[in-house]
């Protein structure tokens, strides 16, 4: 497995699904991931990635954008809120809003910037006590807030139960997805990202399938 292999995956799975080509986004998880394998994956022509650490990511990219044009970069991991404010000067999407709290932080840093990352919810469609996310019955509600205060919001995310079908997951996150007016939709990983695009997924975050096994000795 690889890139160009997970790649040809995408444009397939975006075909059977009878959807436009290019119309998922490939976002390549480089977390803790040595500089080398990420260095390869940047050679081989991949501009999208999403880290889950803020700390992490400060200490691998800026030398990466120096060299390379045209990255986007992706929180994917968990925000806190003293960390806010380096987030929205290094990431070009925040994907894991997911309590008032950090919309409101979110919001008047990107008053006193005059710019803000895109943003979206992240949604517990499992309504998991150990995962971060709002939960499906106060997405509505969060949705509206967050536009309440000028967030450039794009749309929902979602990381599904690992013990159950993930199918019913993104089923749930398109359909909150699209009462709310939403077309972004973040969702599926490197075991299920052709199901996910299958379902509508615009997004689709994989980690281990294009750069092996993650080094987690290395945090």
């Amino acid at each position: 497995m690889g890139l160009s292999d997970i790649i040809t995956r995408v444009d397939a799975a975006t075909l059977a699904a009878d959807r436009a080509p290019g119309s998922v986004e490939l976002i390549a998880v480089s977390k803790v991931q040595p500089p080398e394998r990420v260095e390869a994956v940047l050679e081989a022509g991949q501009r999208m990635f999403g880290e889950n650490r803020v700390q992490e990511a400060a200490g691998r990219w800026p030398t990466f954008q120096e060299r390379y044009a045209g990255i986007t970069l992706h929180l994917i991991g968990p925000l806190q809120t003293n960390k806010a404010r380096q987030a929205v000067e290094m990431f070009d999407v925040i994907q894991t809003l997911d309590r008032p709290k950090l919309a409101t932080t979110l919001a008047r840093l990107s008053d006193e910037r005059g710019q803000s990352p895109e943003v979206f919810i992240q949604v517990n469609t499992g309504a998991e006590a150990q995962k971060a996310g709002i939960l499906p019955e106060e997405t509505d509600a969060f949705v509206a807030e967050v536009r309440q205060l000028g967030l450039p919001l794009a749309g929902l995310m979602c990381i599904p139960p690992v013990d159950e079908d993930p199918a019913a997951h993104f089923t749930m996150l398109a359909q909150m997805a699209e009462r709310n007016g939403l077309t972004g939709l973040s969702m599926g990983m490197s075991a299920d990202f052709e199901i996910a695009i299958a379902m509508g997924a615009t997004h689709v975050r994989v980690g281990s399938a294009i750069f092996g096994t993650r080094a987690y000795e290395l945090v």
